[in-house]
């Protein structure tokens, strides 16, 4: 993984062009047949060579670098993505790209920490969040504008001013609860934690605009999980 992946998350990533990288994962497995397709596809959209050969910098880390953090949840992420409904998608997307970058979770953990309090959710006040987490990183307040515009083309954030959001708390919803465990297990691997416990687990805040109807039963037999009583709580954490 490169060392600046923390802030690589530095441009606007279109759902269209997440669903592009996937699709080309599935047919090609070396990067730079990746490469070459994605350059293609986004000449229409992206008229510059150094902007697009950036764009799919990002794309390729979400889609295909993430192998190298964890092969099975990213083999698993190719084996859904054919299979799950057209709107499911942005379970796997998001997933991959909490893994892959971690300035996306830390960014997308503020914006739902807001989102849980009430509090307004503006540009600046997630940049000042962030550099008061990093400290005022060069580009961190360009990352940040161009996580929360990715959000608000998932339609997982609406504009409702020019620079103040509305997030969708818990809106993205699925039937498949084999897809909910997998963003569960990218989740906890994103957050550095040996182990959370389930309630915290299925809240936490970069989690924000999903609804889990997944158990604490339907873990236990998931072979991902290691699921551990301490006290009242049932703790969980991931299997490599």
């Amino acid at each position: 993984m490169p060392a600046d992946k923390g802030l690589g998350f530095i441009h606007n990533i279109n759902l269209s062009w997440l669903d592009a990288a996937a699709e080309s994962c599935l047919r090609n497995g070396d990067m730079q047949s990746i490469r070459n397709d994605l350059d293609q596809f986004l000449k229409h959209d992206l008229k510059g060579d150094v902007s697009r050969r950036k764009t799919i910098d990002v794309l390729v880390g979400i889609w295909y670098k993430t192998a190298s953090v964890d092969q099975n949840l990213h083999n698993q992420a190719l084996a859904f993505y054919p299979a799950i409904q057209f709107k499911e998608r942005i379970w796997l997307h998001y997933g991959l790209a909490l893994l892959y970058y971690p300035f996306f979770r830390q960014a997308t953990a503020i914006v739902g920490q807001f989102a849980r309090t009430g509090e307004p959710v503006t540009r600046q006040a997630v940049k000042n969040r962030l550099a008061a987490e990093l400290g005022h990183l060069g580009s961190l307040n360009r990352a940040a504008e161009r996580v929360m515009a990715s959000l608000t083309d998932w339609g997982l954030l609406t504009a409702t001013e020019r620079t103040q959001y509305e997030p969708k708390l818990q809106t993205t919803l699925s039937s498949n609860l084999d897809l909910e465990a997998w963003l569960l297990a990218c989740a906890l691997i994103a957050h550095h934690a040996e182990q959370l416990p389930f309630p915290d687990l299925i809240r936490l805040p970069e989690l924000f605009p999903f609804k889990f109807t997944v158990t604490i039963d339907m873990l236990r037999r998931n072979k991902k999980f290691d699921i551990q009583k301490q006290g009242m709580w049932d703790m969980v954490s991931f299997v490599p």
